[in-house]
């Protein structure tokens, strides 16, 4: 069963690839309408939890309006108001002049025969406490025309709570492109598997709370559409149980269980290049995500005029000295008796600034997995040569490279990719791919990409990581995780998806206790230990 629920909550779906797996279950034998009744009890059985009736209070402050489209979303939410009404909810149906589907027709002729009120004009339900949107579901292609977009406009001034069923009306399902005018819904009750469309950033503002309503498909069957190793996929919690092996540690000291019998080199050994005279608190902040990361042995080459400070932050980790600029950055970067490739992994970046451009080079050079952050990426965009183009980032380093740009930066990575001119998940695709490194774009649904095509989506965020100094930590702790992963066989990728994870959960922790306005950079590295409990 806990392997179930992390495989369906990982899945991730276009609208065709919908079709054709409904089309596998129909054609094995299971009725549509039986599927759809299936389907409308999981939904009523969440409306009533999430919206109970009290007994304290009459019955007309449960008035329900249903918005009724014309194919089997639209029979979805018929036969939602059906149990709704039986179970006592006063209910009120609107339903558009439109050519409705067979099975759907049925039930609007069999709710009118219990003496709900049906409508076509949705001012009829203007005093309804809750809506359920039941108009359009998953492929809707054309933009929604009248009479439906006036009523949804109606919907959205009536600031009632909204449940969509499957995706909110008027939303693209694959590019979460609105297409006209959409329901802003308060709750969506994504049907059987994540839609593609929920989890792209144009969609955010229209979703409200988020959750799936699994209607129990075969996992045979979704494999058989989207293979074994799906092209993208939903990091989860569940999916970062599975990985890590939680269920097996023995303690949790650590998002990476460890064996009885180690020592601090087994448990990677992590360089960060970061800071400048005048970004000395991005050295910190990077050091600090990478503490909490439990990497068993940290190195931080900071400029010269940082090291006091630094040992005095991070008293256990070995703090480098490099000379530095008149400006204050990095200008070499180690003593000749350190070799760069005894390191497990190494991040480079923060606090940087654009002067440390020999540093960066000789980073390229080497042949450890390698992060590249903020002022790293300005370099590597200014540098002019063949690195981000024609995938020779791979061919040429001969080990991992990761690039964690935001969207100004990734613009300056990959000029001929617009991201804001198309969804953000074909842009990342697309850079991974020409650049031949792994590529993880920031934002509210941070989405990383490899060079053979495959994706990850982070679902989850806050706004309070919106601040200052939040990637620079999640620098450090991916640095951390990468150089821990090597012994343990984890590939780059999904550590790369582990610690973005683990970083948004952290923000989620404590924008609940000291709400988003609270939640620092330095408040944030607080937190990150507080996930290890998950």
């Amino acid at each position: 069963m806990q392997y179930r629920q992390a495989a369906i909550e990982q899945f991730v779906v276009t609208a065709q690839q919908m079709r054709d797996i409904e089309g596998r279950i129909f054609a094995a034998g299971i009725p549509v309408a039986a599927l759809m009744e299936k389907v409308a009890g999981l939904i009523t059985h969440r409306i009533m939890q999430l919206f109970p009736i009290s007994l304290s209070s009459p019955l007309s402050s449960h008035r329900i309006g249903v918005l009724v489209g014309p194919g089997h979303n639209g029979g979805d939410a018929l036969v939602v108001a059906r149990e709704l009404h039986f179970r006592g909810y006063e209910i009120y149906v609107y339903h558009p002049l439109f050519k409705q589907k067979e099975l759907t027709s049925q039930h609007l002729k069999y709710v009118e025969s219990l003496g709900i009120p049906c409508y076509q004009s949705v001012e009829k339900l203007k005093n309804c406490d809750l809506f359920i949107d039941g108009l359009f579901g998953f492929g809707l292609q054309r933009a929604i025309a009248e009479p439906v977009a006036s009523a949804i406009n109606i919907i959205n001034q009536s600031n009632k709570p909204v449940v969509s069923i499957d995706v909110p009306s008027g939303l693209h399902t694959d590019t979460g492109e609105v297409l006209g005018i959409a329901i802003h819904a308060t709750h969506t009750l994504c049907l059987g598997l994540w839609k593609l469309g929920l989890l792209q950033e144009s969609a955010l503002e229209y979703l409200g709370k988020t959750e799936l309503i699994d209607f129990d498909i075969p996992l045979a069957d979704i494999k058989a559409i989207l293979g074994e190793s799906p092209k993208i996929k939903r990091f989860t919690t569940q999916v970062a149980r599975s990985i890590i092996g939680k269920e097996k540690a023995s303690t949790n000291s650590t998002l990476l269980p460890r064996k009885l019998v180690t020592h601090k080199y087994k448990e990677g050994r992590l360089l960060l290049v970061c800071g400048s005279s005048r970004y000395a608190g991005a050295a910190i902040l990077t050091s600090l995500g990478a503490r909490a990361s439990g990497v068993g042995m940290l190195t931080v080459a900071v400029p010269e005029s940082l090291k006091h400070l630094m040992v005095s932050k991070l008293p256990e980790a070995l703090i480098l000295s490099c000379p530095e600029t008149e400006s204050g950055a990095i200008s070499q970067l180690l003593p000749n008796n350190i070799d760069l490739n005894s390191f497990a992994a190494i991040a480079c970046g923060p606090g940087l600034t654009t002067d440390a451009i020999s540093v960066v080079k000789q980073l390229l050079n080497s042949t450890v997995p390698l992060i590249l952050d903020a002022d790293a990426l300005n370099i590597l965009a200014q540098m002019k040569n063949p690195w981000l183009e024609q995938g020779t980032i791979d061919k040429t380093r001969k080990a991992t490279t990761i690039l964690t740009p935001h969207t100004g930066e990734f613009s300056r990575l990959f000029p001929k990719i617009n991201e804001k001119q198309q969804d953000r998940i074909k842009a990342v695709k697309k850079a991974a791919k020409q650049s031949g490194a792994i590529v993880l774009l920031k934002g509210p649904r941070t989405a990383i990409a490899n060079p053979q095509g495959e994706i990850w989506i982070n679902p989850e965020s806050t706004p309070a990581l919106a601040r200052g100094g939040s990637g620079d930590v999640l620098t450090g702790l991916m640095g951390g995780l990468l150089a821990q992963s090597i012994s343990r066989e984890i590939a780059p990728d999904t550590v790369t998806a582990l610690a973005t994870w683990w970083h948004s959960q952290a923000g989620i922790l404590a924008a609940v206790e000291r709400t988003e306005l609270g939640v620092d950079a330095f408040t944030l590295t607080q937190y990150l230990m507080r996930v290890v409990s998950f």
